[in-house]
């Protein structure tokens, strides 16, 4: 079995998390590939003394990886989807994080878990991406275009609000006054939308949500609409350029840019273990049944 293992380290509480993953994996006469950024922080942080084989790209993740092992929060895993792209390598997430939707497999009793990784038992969810087109085009979205969360645009150099004008397929829904507008997918219902009100969406239901940021017409709510819609946005205001996000990539845009927005070609296959399924993380997270009176 061959395994890539991307992560970020943060804290000395990360340390025996790290050192069983690789303890495990080693026993088991595993294959690993580490980043290469993510190699030498262990090894400068004295967790590893063994060197291993790296990678520094997605062009070095081909069809012989089985998995890739991703070490951290929500944010690692975003990050690691970069790596993988479209390659079709599943990611599975061990949380070392705190509040994780995507990283699942929490530090407690990970030796079982992996066990299941290596058995293969485990099921694969497809999470569905967004894409961006810029007129004109913009180089700085142009090389790393999707995001597995959300598609943002939000005010750059200005306290005051944006406009945001929306069409649905060509259609005219609405003009936002806002600090923003969320795109956001099923799996990243459960970020930045959620915290602007958006619902909580399911991993596998076929659509996106519009999620408006501070709006100033109260009237404007969050909107549920087929994942095969495209969407396009003109943004004006009182200065020349705004923000786009794609997850945790930031480019600045000129108000003059239209963007379009869609579902990729592609999705990323993320990693299931029995026992740790979404409703399960879901229902952990958001604390629901700790009422008393349940």
């Amino acid at each position: 079995m061959k395994i890539a293992i991307f992560g970020q380290y943060y804290q000395n509480d990360t340390r025996p998390i790290i050192r069983d993953i690789f303890v495990f994996f080693n026993a088991n006469n595993v294959e690993l590939v580490v980043e290469k950024s993510f190699l030498a922080t262990l090894i400068k942080e004295e967790i590893l003394k063994k060197d291993y084989q790296t990678f520094t790209s997605y062009k070095d993740l081909d069809a012989s990886f089985d998995i890739l092992v991703s070490i951290g929060g929500d944010g690692t895993i975003l990050r690691a989807a970069t790596f993988v792209r479209d390659s079709g390598i599943p990611i599975i997430g061990i949380n070392a994080g705190r509040l994780g939707f995507l990283a699942t497999v929490q530090k407690d009793n990970i030796e079982v878990f992996l066990k299941l990784v290596i058995e293969k038992k485990y099921t694969i969810s497809e999470r569905t991406l967004l894409s961006i087109e810029s007129t004109p085009q913009n180089e700085q979205i142009a090389e790393l275009n999707f995001a597995m969360n959300e598609v943002t645009v939000s005010r750059k150099d200005t306290t005051s609000m944006i406009t945001i004008e929306t069409y649905l397929n060509d259609e005219y829904l609405n003009s936002y006054w806002a600090d923003g507008l969320i795109i956001s997918t099923p799996t990243g219902s459960t970020g930045y939308s959620l915290s602007c009100g958006g619902p909580v969406l399911t991993p596998d239901v076929k659509c996106f949500v519009i999620t408006p940021i501070a709006p100033h017409n109260l009237n404007a709510r969050p909107l549920v609409i087929t994942d095969n819609t495209t969407i396009k946005l003109k943004v004006s205001g009182r200065e020349e350029n705004f923000l786009v996000s794609l997850d945790s990539r930031i480019a600045s845009i000129n108000a003059s840019t239209v963007l379009t927005i869609q579902k990729t070609s592609f999705q990323i296959k993320m990693v299931e273990i029995p026992d740790e399924t979404f409703l399960k993380t879901l229902r952990k997270k958001l604390l629901w049944g700790e009422d008393k009176r349940n």
